[in-house]
């Protein structure tokens, strides 16, 4: 029986596409493959997820490596949260599952200063009781050592979760521990697939 809901958050509850963005910013497309390449793909991205490096050191190795100058890699930087905006009707979920009686968490890689932004920033964040993010604890997924963390900070049974990713291996990581789950595939609508697991 579930009774514990665990949300990823990047395409789950947050949209975080930044090739869309830049399209839609009308970056020529050399320059956009650079970005998402050197930036979004970079070894530095995963550093920051598993709390590694922070965002200054993160521009410095990349300006290194980069054809992007530095204050080039530092204005997107700057654009994350701009990327990023709620997926309401993925986050409209949040208060009726409250409502019916389970507890709601996130678990996701994210880096701290940026977290720290849209936490304070999106008002779906009310409707969590607690949850991990990857830089905090220096542990990114699909390790599952995060997914044991989780249970244990939380005194959870595995058996009575459901865990959501956009990311199949994501997924796969939180069912090897025993928890239940499903991968959205970055689906903005994901209530159909989410009663069915219930």
């Amino acid at each position: 029986m579930i009774k514990n809901i665990v949300f990823d958050l990047g395409n789950v509850l947050i949209s975080f596409r930044p090739s869309d963005y830049l399209e839609r910013k009308k970056y020529p497309r050399e320059i956009r493959d650079t970005i998402l390449e050197d930036i979004f793909r970079g070894p530095e991205w995963h550093l920051l997820d598993s709390g590694d490096i922070v965002t200054g050191e993160a521009i410095d190795r990349i300006a290194k490596r980069s054809s992007l100058k530095r204050e080039e890699i530092a204005f997107i930087f700057n654009k994350r949260t701009d990327i990023m905006f709620p997926l309401e009707l993925n986050t409209r979920l949040l208060p009726e599952l409250k409502k019916q009686g389970y507890r709601l968490f996130y678990l996701s890689n994210f880096p701290i200063d940026i977290f720290d932004e849209v936490k304070n920033d999106y008002y779906f964040f009310r409707h969590f009781e607690g949850g991990i993010i990857s830089s905090e604890i220096k542990c990114s997924k699909p390790d599952i050592k995060i997914f044991r963390i989780f249970l244990e900070r939380y005194n959870l049974s595995a058996k009575e979760c459901l865990y959501i990713d956009d990311i199949e291996i994501n997924v796969e990581a939180a069912v090897s521990v025993g928890m239940n789950g499903f991968a959205t595939s970055g689906s903005d609508d994901i209530s159909s697939a989410l009663f069915k697991h219930l």
